[in-house]
C-alpha cells in the first residue's frame, strides 16, 4: 500500500509527490534507484554554482575497487550511479565560511544494462529537476538516452566521467 502525506495550503488539501512514481519517458525512474540515499560516495565535485555528490550502488563501488576504470574493461551490468546537485552557500557557522549544500537542484541517475540500453553505450540516463516550492521532481529529457550525447565524449571510459579517488 502506498501512503502519501497530505499538506493543507489555503484550505486545500495537497498530496505530497511519491518520487518513486516519477520517471523519464520510456526510461529510468526513481523506482529503479531505490535506496540511492544510502549508497557510498564515489566522489564530489563542483560545477559553477552547484555542489555535487556522486554515489554508487554496491556493484559500482565493487567495480571501482577492483580496478575497473572503464578504460581497461567495462563496468558490469547492474552498476548504478546517482549524482545529487545542490545550490551552494557559505556556511554561517564555519569561521572560514566553507561552501556547503543549500537547496536541492536536481538528481541524475545512470544505470548500466547492456540489453536495455544497447543503443546508448549500455547506459541509461535520467535527470530529475527539483522544485522546492512544490517539493516535487520533474523529469528532464526525452527518455533514458538524455545523457548519452554528453557522456559520449568519455566513451573510452565506458561513458563514465567520475573517477574513484584514493581514500
Amino acid at each position: 500500500m502506498i501512503m502519501a502525506a497530505v499538506a493543507v495550503s489555503g484550505g486545500i488539501a495537497l498530496a505530497a509527490q511519491d518520487k518513486n512514481t516519477v520517471s523519464v519517458p520510456s526510461g529510468l525512474g526513481f523506482a529503479d534507484f531505490k535506496g540511492y540515499e544510502d549508497w557510498q560516495t564515489i566522489a564530489v565535485s563542483q560545477s559553477g554554482e552547484l555542489i555535487e555528490v556522486i554515489l554508487g550502488n554496491p556493484a559500482m563501488i565493487e567495480a571501482f575497487r577492483s580496478g575497473i576504470t572503464g578504460e581497461n574493461k567495462p563496468f558490469p551490468d547492474g552498476a548504478k550511479m546517482a549524482k545529487i546537485h545542490w545550490k551552494i552557500k557559505k556556511s554561517a557557522e564555519d569561521p572560514h565560511h566553507a561552501t556547503i549544500p543549500d537547496i536541492l537542484d536536481d538528481i541524475d541517475f545512470m544505470a548500466r544494462d547492456s540489453t536495455r540500453f544497447a543503443s546508448t553505450g549500455n547506459w541509461g540516463y535520467a535527470q530529475f529537476n527539483y522544485d522546492a516550492a512544490s517539493d516535487t521532481f520533474k523529469p528532464l529529457g526525452t527518455g533514458a538516452a538524455c545523457g548519452y550525447a554528453c557522456h559520449n565524449i568519455v566513451k573510452a571510459k565506458d561513458y563514465v566521467f567520475t573517477a574513484y579517488p584514493k581514500r
